[in-house]
């Protein structure tokens, strides 16, 4: 393995345990997303589980953690290390490249907001205020919506406020469309553009 594949998968493996701990609700905010990802690269120093060819990767990530907090965003900082060791945007799977534009969208400033069952609809359901900047997720539909190699299976809904359009540009760009959905308001399809996903 070259060093430019060790560091890629050093960032790979970060930005998995990071979706993991979110899945789980264990990180909810940027404060929790710095402290997690500051303990994560501090147990993996300690306990070596990386070639010693990427230890300053590792120190430097840990580094900027430590002194920055939330304004390290280490997360856009392992992104770019993953996307620069691995080949263009375009050559990831889907569900990364969601990412990638969803977390882009968080530095702009957008919400973002995985819903429950119970937020997502009925009398419950959260009331969105159409002009803030949101992107807001159903939580079980995207547990279903790709397969173990990060491939679009099923279709992603979502309900998107404010700048749709701003935001359907960088979805583009990401590899992703965003249908309107004609009978309910702010609810969109997102799907996958064919020919986009990764390599086998």
């Amino acid at each position: 393995m070259t060093l430019t594949e060790k560091s890629g998968h050093l960032a790979w493996c970060a930005l998995v345990a990071l979706a993991l701990a979110r899945k789980d609700g264990g990180v909810l905010s940027p404060a929790q997303e710095n402290l997690f990802l500051t303990r994560w690269l501090s147990t993996a120093l300690k306990q070596r589980r990386f070639s010693r060819d990427v230890t300053p990767d590792v120190e430097w990530l840990l580094k900027q953690g430590r002194q920055l907090g939330v304004s390290a965003k280490l997360t856009s900082k392992l992104n770019y290390l993953w996307r620069s060791c691995t080949g263009e945007l375009s050559e990831q799977n889907d569900l990364f490249r969601l990412t990638y534009a969803l977390e882009t969208a968080k530095d702009m400033h957008w919400n973002y907001r995985l819903l429950s069952d119970r937020e997502w609809s009925g009398r419950y359901a959260i009331a969105l205020n159409a002009v803030v900047n949101g992107v807001y997720l159903s939580r079980t539909n995207l547990d279903v919506a790709f397969d173990d190699g990060g491939r679009q299976v099923n279709p992603l809904m979502a309900r998107l406020t404010g700048n749709v359009a701003g935001l359907a540009k960088l979805l583009d760009r990401c590899g992703w469309q965003a249908e309107p959905d004609p009978s309910l308001p702010l609810q969109y399809t997102l799907m996958a553009r064919q020919g986009m996903s990764g390599k086998d």
